[in-house]
């Protein structure tokens, strides 16, 4: 059963969401609103953060916590139905994430639509993927992992690099992810009735077509449950029962383990999309973190090594640290 802090979360999202469905907002006024709310977000403690422009034009930030792995990083893909989120808003969650794994995290602003529509955001996730390993991280030293509809990016980075005879990164890890943009009317229905959350609101639905735009929601590197799953690095699933992709990523998950590849499922129960956000105050959001850092842990079976000098880049403009209040 959910936490009291979950539910209390469920019932303000609820309240927050029924006035949206009815006023329908832009996507600009929802981006506003998203800024706005993560200007309450903190990082944790002992985190550090460094802001750069990967090759000189792709705005991104290393989130380096104080003794993580010498060689070992991870690259991070934020969610927002590839129209909203950025650095801003889910500075808090990679923060911890990047605490809880012990690694160097490393998180783009990719282009977002309707202004950049695919491949867009592919390309800007291959970009930075190259310039980890131009910069001397070793494709099996780096992790690849996102939320919802960044979730869904990672998965397709990974397909983009297997399909080009690229090295694959170590692993890849989906929070929540989109793997499939044709969302059936059906599932929001039942959501919305189970939940009680308006996810008309939310608009997933017209936000696939706007990344899309000319590209068939079918093709594999905008939704990867349609793709051929075969190849891909240790995979790490976690979804809700409460989700409206659900379904979609119990069928991938199908699909990639009948094509031989090594998936982990870690389903939770009756949590809201997007719980790992709150991980503050819902305990089931850190339950979750903490299970990323144990499979990564797993499958890097070795002791951390100490902390070492950062990797040179590019030079960069000094940042402020931001610290838990």
């Amino acid at each position: 059963m959910p936490s009291f802090q979950h539910l209390l979360l469920k019932q303000l999202l609820t309240a927050a969401a029924s006035p949206l469905a009815r006023r329908k907002p832009s996507v600009g006024a929802m981006r506003l609103a998203m800024e706005a709310g993560s200007m309450f977000q903190f990082m944790p403690w002992n985190v550090h953060l460094e802001s750069l422009k990967v090759d000189n034009r792709l705005e991104a930030e290393w989130l380096r916590p104080r003794g993580a792995h010498a060689t070992r990083v991870m690259l991070y893909l934020h969610g927002g139905g590839y129209v909203l989120g950025s650095l801003n808003t889910h500075r808090s969650l990679v923060g911890s994430l990047a605490h809880r794994c012990g690694l160097n995290v490393l998180t783009i602003n990719y282009r977002k639509a309707p202004d950049h529509p695919f491949p867009a955001a592919l390309d800007d996730a291959k970009r930075a993927y190259r310039w980890l390993l131009r910069h001397g991280h070793q494709p099996h030293e780096i992790v690849v992992a996102g939320d919802s509809a960044g979730g869904g990016l990672a998965l397709a980075l990974v397909l983009a690099l297997r399909d080009a005879g690229a090295a694959l990164p170590a692993a890849a890890v989906g929070l929540s992810p989109w793997t499939d943009l044709n969302l059936p009317i059906t599932a929001l229905r039942r959501v919305a009735r189970e939940e009680g959350l308006l996810l008309e609101a939310l608009q997933m639905r017209t936000w696939g077509p706007l990344y899309a735009h000319k590209t068939p929601l079918m093709h594999p590197l905008l939704s990867p449950a349609q793709a051929d799953l075969h190849g891909l690095p240790p995979l790490l699933i976690q979804i809700s029962t409460a989700e409206v992709l659900y379904e979609d990523v119990l069928k991938f998950v199908d699909k990639a383990r009948a094509a031989g590849s090594k998936v982990t499922l870690q389903p939770f129960e009756g949590l809201v999309h997007w719980w790992h956000l709150f991980w503050r105050i819902v305990p089931e959001a850190r339950q979750a973190l903490d299970q990323v850092a144990s499979f990564l842990e797993q499958m890097w079976p070795t002791a951390k090594a100490a902390s070492v000098a950062w990797p040179a880049a590019e030079p960069r403009r000094p940042v402020a640290r931001r610290r838990a209040a």
